[in-house]
């Protein structure tokens, strides 16, 4: 079966390949094969820690999307340029009851892989579930520049 091309795979699914991958150099070479900015950004939102997320830490009260993958929803590809109403510095004058239901709205809009992916990435614990480091990804992505962001 042939692979799906990257803007039609989930970022969960790239996150499980990387993460199954047995050695940093498979996981790099997977890192960079599936690049793209919705992944890089994702990345930086967990891994980066002057990234300050808007949402409260725990869990978020979502009905889960369970439509089969490539139907009835939205994909994390595509919706990343919404992120940046989640963290300090990129829509600070949004109300807060506000963005916690776009939120919800956006979880809920998403796959259910998809929607625990950022639900991890928002409380900056991708690396519980996934076995990817902050090193392995400054080896794939040495273009990203850590720090000094979150509006400070």
């Amino acid at each position: 079966m042939a692979e799906l091309p990257v803007e039609k795979m989930l970022l969960s699914e790239v996150f499980q390949k990387v993460s199954n991958a047995k050695t940093k150099k498979e996981k790099i070479a997977l890192l960079k094969k599936y690049s793209t900015p919705a992944l890089r950004s994702l990345l930086i939102w967990n891994y980066d820690e002057s990234v300050i997320s808007l949402i409260p830490t725990g869990e978020v009260p979502y009905t889960p999307n369970d439509s089969p993958p490539g139907t009835d929803h939205s994909m994390l590809f595509h919706e990343y340029k919404k992120l940046y109403h989640y963290v300090k510095g990129g829509n600070d004058g949004l109300n807060k009851i506000k963005r916690e239901q776009m939120f919800v709205q956006l979880l809920e809009s998403i796959h259910a892989d998809e929607a625990q992916v950022l639900t991890l990435v928002k409380d900056k614990k991708l690396g519980k579930r996934y076995k990817i480091t902050k090193a392995c990804i400054g080896e794939a992505f040495p273009e990203i520049q850590w720090g000094n962001r979150g509006g400070k």
